[in-house]
């Protein structure tokens, strides 16, 4: 039986500086494709259903959701009152033309500062974890992608959720980046360390399961396709098919916490933009509130906005993430190479 050497582990003989440099841009060129797509939904959305002022929607680009506080176009918020639009490509058309071409990547600097180094924890998290996992696993090796997506989510969820219920806070009281300190020890103090974890429940139920989906789905898909076409590394397209086909199965599994998820989210961002406390109900009850007032359909209400979000946003993502971890690993075996010589 072989051995790998620690400079050519199971990830593609990368370096873990090398897999966050990876996912990295990865997660930058999906916030810059798929923000513009969100942008116009959401201006079409409000143009058949306005938000009154002060109403609160979630906004999200592919990569983290926003909580957003309906202004009326009274400020710079990322949501103002819409144009007449005739369809998507006239929404294009009007956004640059009446609110220049910077309009359609509005949201994006939160995006930027929060998802990129979630996205980072996660996917470099991810490949150490199943790197280690498919030795120890033996016989169960094909499992190990399951397990390692399902823990990655844990640890980059835990780790961020204190940014995002404070990035709430921030957007919805209309605060600087400068009070964020303030914001925490007011928070802390207040209701105590446990209150920035608030939330985590219903985000752990919607991205564990989604996580372990994915990931189990996409290494299956990227194996059979390339077995199908003969090849031994799997190219732009395989990844990208891989990555649109399993994200696709995953969010619609997942659905019905996304909607409790984003419901939650809605509330206590309104509550928040209030001043008012917060009593969060677990994600259980909420799903059977939801039930009993809308039905039980309406668990899995936006089922085709978020298929259309999340397959390009899962496709574009790992097909770049792998596209880099294959220019760094043959960048690192024409340095070996160099270097023997």
């Amino acid at each position: 039986m072989s051995v790998q050497s620690p400079e050519a582990p199971a990830s593609n003989g990368i370096t873990p500086f090398q897999q966050m440099v990876a996912s990295c841009s990865g997660a930058i060129l999906t916030s810059l494709l798929v923000t513009p797509l969100d942008v116009v939904k959401t201006r079409l959305q409000a143009q058949k259903t306005p938000f009154p002022k002060g109403k609160c929607f979630v906004y999200c680009n592919g990569l983290m959701d926003h909580i957003c506080v309906c202004e009326n176009g009274n400020s710079k918020a990322w949501y103002k009152a819409p144009s007449h639009f005739n369809g998507t490509v006239d929404a294009f058309v009007k956004i640059v033309r009446h609110e220049g071409i910077k309009a359609l990547w509005s949201g994006l600097p939160p995006t930027l500062v929060m998802a990129v180094p979630a996205t980072v924890i996660y996917f470099t998290c991810y490949d150490q974890l199943c790197v280690a996992l498919r030795i120890r696993m033996g016989d169960f090796a094909q499992e190990a992608p399951l397990l390692a997506g399902a823990i990655a989510r844990v640890g980059s969820a835990t780790v961020i959720s204190p940014l995002e219920l404070i990035r709430t806070k921030l957007q919805s009281q209309k605060q600087s980046y400068r009070e964020l300190t303030d914001c925490i020890r007011a928070a802390v103090q207040t209701e105590g360390w446990r209150s920035l974890w608030r939330g985590l429940g219903p985000t752990l139920f919607r991205d564990v399961p989604f996580s372990a989906m994915y990931w189990y789905n996409y290494e299956k898909g990227k194996s059979w396709l390339c077995q199908r076409y003969n090849t031994t590394e799997p190219t732009f397209t395989v990844t990208f098919v891989s990555g649109a086909v399993s994200g696709a199965i995953a969010s619609i599994v997942t659905l019905p916490f996304d909607v409790v998820k984003t419901r939650r989210q809605v509330e206590l961002g309104e509550l928040q933009a209030k001043n008012l406390s917060c009593q969060v109900s677990s994600t259980f009850s909420m799903m059977s509130r939801i039930v009993a007032q809308d039905g039980f359909g309406a668990m899995f209400a936006g089922f085709l906005p978020r298929l259309i979000k999340v397959a390009p946003a899962c496709a574009i993502m790992i097909s770049t993430y792998e596209f880099g971890k294959a220019f760094f690993h043959k960048h690192n075996q024409d340095t070996r190479a160099a270097a023997q010589r």
